[in-house]
């Protein structure tokens, strides 16, 4: 049961306002290992911003983040990498003109003792990355801008786990592939859950949702309305939590939850 294990994230009771407007109030969310959270809501309800102060972009006005159980003293983006959080955004911010290798190790290469880039060193341990999590990734020695969509998943989601990330948050990470590489990027995902990588994914696709989602956590209005397996609610249900912050039955309801 995960009730009884350390989660590996934990926000509670995180608040942050911007101009006087709570962007975020009081929204509580946890993460276990080898689990797929998805945060949902419309745009403005308050995820995107509960997700940019765990990943060091925003700095929380009030609440606590326990990483393992154990307090984070998370302020920017270096802090949220030294404790093993990653961020994956839609746009994945790889460089289109170099190869996967070079991606990998962008801004971090290896050099060999004479101070020059150790291109041997980084294509070997691309090369083991990549075969751990898309064996069938071929394409090596090819600027990234020749990959498709899907390839270009594999190579931004190697990047992060190179450096031995444990949480990882997705934002919208099937946007724009078709169906052949929906399903990579599923498969992706079900590897990294097989590694005990805890994964936070935003997604606006309730269909992805409910294929990769272990729990779902809905907000509106800046407050978690409510929180449930997927198991337990049905797609319908959910959107019923999205658009009027109707909680139901099978889900473990929040501050935001619609009253009576």
């Amino acid at each position: 049961m995960t009730e009884q294990r350390t989660p590996l994230v934990e926000m509670k009771d995180i608040s942050i306002s911007f101009g006087g407007i709570h962007a975020v109030d009081r929204a509580s969310v946890d993460l276990f290992p080898g689990e797929v959270v998805a945060l949902l809501g419309h745009n403005g309800a308050g995820k995107s911003t509960l997700i940019k102060i765990l990943s060091g972009a925003y700095r929380r006005d009030s609440g606590d983040i326990l990483i393992n159980g154990t307090s984070a003293d998370i302020r920017n983006p270096r802090d949220a990498k030294a404790y093993g959080i990653e961020t994956i955004y839609q746009t994945l911010a790889v460089a289109d003109n170099v190869d996967a290798a070079a991606n990998l190790y962008l801004g971090r290469e290896l050099k060999t003792p004479w101070g020059t880039l150790d291109d041997v060193a980084m294509e070997a341990k691309a090369r083991e990355v990549m075969g751990r999590l898309n064996p069938n990734f071929k394409r090596f020695k090819e600027p990234v801008k020749a990959l498709s969509g899907g390839q270009r998943q594999s190579v931004a989601i190697a990047r992060a786990i190179l450096f031995d990330a444990r949480i990882l948050i997705m934002d919208e990470p099937t946007a724009a592939l078709g169906p052949q590489e929906t399903a990579q990027v599923g498969d992706l995902i079900r590897q990294l859950k097989s590694e005990g990588i805890g994964i936070f994914l935003i997604s606006h696709d309730i269909h992805d949702v409910f294929d990769l989602a272990d729990r779902v956590f809905v907000m509106k209005n800046g407050q978690v309305v409510g929180h449930a397996r997927t198991e337990d609610v049905t797609k319908d249900e959910v959107l019923g939590m999205i658009i009027m912050g109707k909680c139901p039955p099978g889900a473990i309801p929040g501050p935001g939850a619609m009253r009576g």
